[in-house]
């Protein structure tokens, strides 16, 4: 297994925060994000971190799919236990659909490569209100050997073809045996690799088209693939 890449975005490639309103179901949950994100991709240390693993900081933008995957969360009959249902966010970036999950009860480890978006997806978590989440500095390429949950969720994560068999082996590797993966993708062209890859790797899925985009502004299309391991 390779040495994890734990890259970290410095504070002074941020430049100005911008505060959205994102309403998702009927809820409204407020996200602070890097106001103009190209700016990131400006500085040395980001353009070292692409030469060493064409590392990008995608994390800096509000996805679609992120906004379909908060949907889907929301829409979702989670059961009520004690303790409360574990879920992980893969790759979660500023932490929406994480925080989406922390309002349906569910208990969230936000995971994400990069600490600068952890350190947003946490903010951004508390000024919705929620405290009890945990954060976890993960490349998906080396997850903990002991990581297991019931509940996975991601999204926008095979925007690249090499991005897939990453994406389905960590899915296989964490997911309980009787655990689901919600994710959501806007039909990049990576997608037909996923649907080939999931099989091969004992998982199965179903899938639902999605639309997500911003109040009055253009609607995206996409898909969420609803993932279980073979036999469950």
């Amino acid at each position: 297994m390779p040495e994890p890449i734990l890259p970290v975005t410095p504070e002074d490639a941020l430049g100005p925060l911008a505060r959205e309103s994102v309403v998702i179901e009927g809820r409204t949950f407020s996200i602070s994000r890097p106001d103009e994100s190209d700016r990131l991709l400006k500085h040395p240390v980001i353009k070292a971190a692409f030469a060493a693993d064409e590392y990008l900081p995608y994390w800096a933008d509000l996805w679609p799919a992120a906004r379909m995957l908060a949907k889907a969360i929301l829409r979702e009959p989670w059961p009520t236990t004690e303790p409360p249902l574990e879920a992980l966010e893969i790759g979660c970036g500023l932490g929406l659909p994480g925080i989406a999950a922390l309002s349906c009860g569910l208990r969230v480890t936000f995971s994400d490569c990069d600490a600068t978006a952890l350190k947003f997806a946490a903010d951004n978590a508390r000024d919705n209100g929620f405290t009890d989440f945990r954060l976890l500095p993960m490349d998906w390429r080396c997850p903990p050997a002991d990581l297991k949950v019931p509940v996975v969720l991601a999204s926008d994560l095979i925007y690249e073809l090499r991005s897939v068999p990453p994406v389905v082996a960590i899915i296989k590797h964490v997911l309980r045996p009787d655990g689901v993966c919600l994710l959501t993708d806007s039909d990049r062209v990576p997608a037909h690799a996923l649907r080939e890859a999931l099989p091969d790797a004992g998982l199965t899925f179903t899938t639902q088209a999605m639309k997500a985009g911003e109040p009055g502004g253009r609607r995206i299309k996409g898909t969420l693939y609803r993932i279980r391991h073979a036999g469950s």
